[in-house]
């Protein structure tokens, strides 16, 4: 139906048609889906995709499709709701004013701060939502702690890609160049289409990771692109005819990485020019490589040597080659050598900040550059007390948080210092998608003597735990800015514009304005109740209308500008390809990459400073029939788990009845040599097990597996079940983290193995059976 372009028509009935872009809540990545929110009063009618966005056409996931039954469910909390202490666990949550929550909370944070300091106050985030970049700003100029926490073992989500980036190539994020930031697309005048794009671990249809609108990669195969998929698993990209799929074991990536490095070597097939004049170390990478032979790669990784040889042809020699790194690189122990190792190749192919390669941006910028500029308002002393920073400074120096295994460490010892007060900000992290040992994390939280629970619908986390519980509105009911890469990589940038209220929901930014112009207003100067401290909406909206237009300034814009405006693309204003050669990416204007010598770090000097090896190598992971022989008999199997599908974000929508019928059970995928091995048919429940846990789903026969390998579900709790302890919506049950060891982590502080444990697996008769 065509309404018009201005961002906000309405119709002769009182409909009203809003154009905006998606972020969260509920959970997405910042991809930004252009939409048309329909509206009727404060009714949400439905979601259509915008044709007129250059990017999206029209196009818009399942999950935003149902954002009706998400924001109208019985089950959603839309007011401010408190419970006693004592009855954590229960379900006796009560509904209070915001007023009245913002009187307690702050008199609770006052406290803590005064009586053990404001380390003792620690706020959780969740992964890939818009509280990434707000709940940086909640920690530190808010609650002016330095404990800002994401809670997967060793930072496993594309926190360790961006740091690496910064070590070794000195930018921010590398991204495949699909024409997002170019006005006029793939017919862009500038833009080259890629002959092969390098899928490595990454299926980004389903997860649209967090700068990547994967369904432009099917644009790309349309006009030609062909595509090496490198995952355990044949995915949906990988299968069609004329694609590559390297089917490798997990975990065991960056030997094929290294492979990869020696075969363009010893085949003289790179871009010498740029190798010459751009890397450090090449000699020394030279050497390393030559260590890990092709025949040796293939008997590690099982991938046929052949199959190794033709793609380190390809992308020797066919230009441009594009690359989308994903999950895979982080859920590794050795994921960082992995990452090191992907952004050699992708120099040595000539593929870096190019055209139809990958393309660059700052180490941060916009929003992203504010989140961390936040840390300024404690003193270094408050500062230097950041959980795991001293331990380790490989994570410590690249991400401004906690290191989350020592977190736990912290939180169950009670060393350097006890924990008091926790926060989570759209954080249900007991459910299977971020901590390792969820129990663990579970009894060491349940000695925080205040909780404040920031979310829109009751979970595991909040039921276990939550004093205060502060409703949180979707990205259809709040205005905010959606950029890719958190300011990493502004591949494109939209307005998310409120279409309608629901209840006294706030947004991320808002909670932060009025609890900053309590605790912190220096830090916090937007917002200006008409009383000085009540809640004053008109005042609110004021003030994250004037903080937007703060942060739009260096673009020449305010927020009102951007409404109007409805996209903004850099390669309509003044982007460039090869940075580098411009002194584009370093802080001094000179020519090169943002790194300690100007080159990209085959050999990396900040590594060797860290006391880790300066180059990449591969490690076998601990917890496999490998390196483990005693306990081959006893698991025999490898699991992965954390693939995305169409019907959830992690953990959410599993309440969302449209969705829940999509995939109405945990799964496990399982070749069907296994499955027979093991006498599991298609849809039986099974249990996979090992030293560190269980957890049940329904088998999933399919050969997109390779025999011995399992793909787990991941983010399940089941919201029809139970919600009070011990049951707490039956997150026990099918939680895949329960198999992933504590602090099994790379020697910077990175990387854990969800993506390959070793296991076993046994039928049993249900999800509820004590079998």
């Amino acid at each position: 139906m065509a309404y018009g372009k201005q961002w906000r028509t309405e119709l002769e009935d009182g409909t009203v048609v809003t154009r905006s872009n998606t972020w969260s809540p509920p959970g997405s990545h910042p991809v930004g889906y252009g939409v048309k929110v329909v509206t009727k009063g404060d009714q949400l009618i439905r979601i259509e995709g915008d044709d007129d966005n250059p990017i999206t056409t029209g196009r818009v996931n399942a999950m935003n499709l149902a954002l009706r039954e998400y924001t109208h469910s019985p089950n959603r909390v839309i007011y401010p709701m408190k419970r006693a202490f004592e009855d954590r666990g229960k379900d006796k949550w009560e509904r209070t004013t915001w007023d009245e929550a913002m009187d307690t909370i702050c008199e609770k944070v006052r406290y803590f701060q005064n009586t053990y300091g404001p380390e003792s106050i620690v706020c959780f985030g969740g992964t890939g939502r818009e509280a990434c970049i707000y709940y940086y700003a909640l920690t530190f100029s808010v609650l002016q702690s330095p404990n800002c926490c994401y809670t997967q073992s060793g930072w496993s989500c594309y926190g360790p890609r961006c740091s690496i980036s910064d070590y070794v190539l000195g930018a921010g994020y590398p991204e495949l160049d699909y024409a997002g930031h170019l006005p006029g697309s793939y017919h862009d005048p500038r833009y080259t289409l890629s002959k092969w794009v390098v899928v490595w671990g990454k299926e980004p249809l389903p997860s649209n990771g967090d700068g990547f609108f994967g369904h432009c990669l099917v644009d790309m195969m349309k006009l030609g692109t062909h595509i090496i998929s490198i995952d355990p698993r044949i995915t949906w990209v990988g299968a069609h005819d004329g694609n590559i799929n390297l089917q490798v074991r997990p975990q065991t990536d960056t030997a094929l990485a290294l492979g990869l490095i020696n075969l363009l070597f010893e085949n003289d097939e790179y871009d010498h020019e740029f190798v010459e004049k751009w890397i450090y170390g090449v000699d020394e990478l030279k050497a390393r490589a030559a260590e890990y032979p092709v025949d040796k790669v293939a008997e590690i990784t099982t991938v046929d040597a052949e199959d190794i040889k033709r793609v380190a042809h390809i992308i020797g020699t066919e230009r441009p080659i594009g690359w989308a790194w994903g999950l895979a690189f982080d859920q590794n122990k050795n994921g960082v050598q992995l990452s090191q190792s992907f952004i050699i190749l992708a120099a040595m192919c000539g593929s870096i900040d190019r055209p139809g390669g990958l393309t660059l941006g700052p180490p941060s910028a916009l929003l992203g550059k504010w989140r961390m500029e936040q840390r300024g308002a404690m003193t270094d002393e408050v500062w230097s007390k950041r959980i795991g920073a001293a331990q380790w400074p490989g994570l410590s120096t690249g991400m401004a948080t906690t290191q989350p295994d020592e977190t736990l460490n912290t939180m169950e010892t009670d060393q350097p210092y006890a924990l008091k007060m926790g926060w989570f900000n759209s954080s249900n992290f007991l459910t299977p998608t971020c901590s390792a040992q969820p129990k663990r994390w579970h009894k060491a939280l349940q000695k925080l003597e205040f909780v404040v629970i920031q979310d829109l619908t009751q979970t595991p986390t909040s039921m276990a735990l939550g004093d205060y519980f502060l409703p949180m509105s979707t990205w259809a009911e709040h205005d905010g800015i959606v950029l890719t890469h958190y300011g990493r990589n502004t591949v494109f940038m939209g307005p998310m514009n409120k279409a309608l209220t629901v209840g006294e929901c706030k947004s991320d930014i808002e909670i932060c304005l009025m609890f900053g112009q309590r605790l912190n207003p220096e830090w916090w100067p937007w917002y200006k109740p008409a009383d000085g401290k009540s809640l004053d909406l008109p005042a609110l909206q004021q003030a994250v209308e004037d903080f937007f237009s703060d942060q739009l300034k260096e673009l020449g814009f305010d927020w009102k500008t951007f409404q109007e405006l409805g996209l903004y693309q850099p390669g309509a204003h003044g982007f460039e390809y090869e940075k580098y050669e411009k002194g584009m990416l370093r802080f001094d204007g000179a020519p090169g990459f943002n790194t300690i010598t100007g080159q990209i770090e085959a050999y990396s000097i900040l590594y060797e400073s860290w006391g880790e090896d300066p180059l990449p190598y591969y490690e076998e992971p601990n917890y496999s029939p490998i390196s483990k022989p005693d306990l081959a008999g006893q698991y025999p199997l490898i699991t992965t788990s954390g693939s995305r599908r169409y019907s959830s974000f992690h953990s959410e929508h599993r309440q969302v009845p449209s969705l829940r019928q999509i995939d109405p059970w945990p799964w496990c995928q399982i070749n069907p040599e296994t499955a027979a091995e093991y006498d599991v048919t298609d849809g039986d429940w099974i249990e996979v097990y090992n030293m560190f846990g269980e957890a049940r789903f329904k088998a999933e026969i399919t050969p997109v597996m390779k025999p011995g390998i399992l793909n787990c579900a991941h983010g399940w709790w089941f919201p029809e079940q139970d919600g009070e302890e011990p049951n707490l919506f039956g997150v026990w049950k099918s939680n895949f983290n329960s198999l992933v060891p504590h602090q099994n982590i790379g020697k910077l502080g990175f990387g854990a193995p969800y993506k390959g444990v070793m296991c076993n697996i046994r039928r049993v008769h249900s999800l509820n059976s004590d079998d």
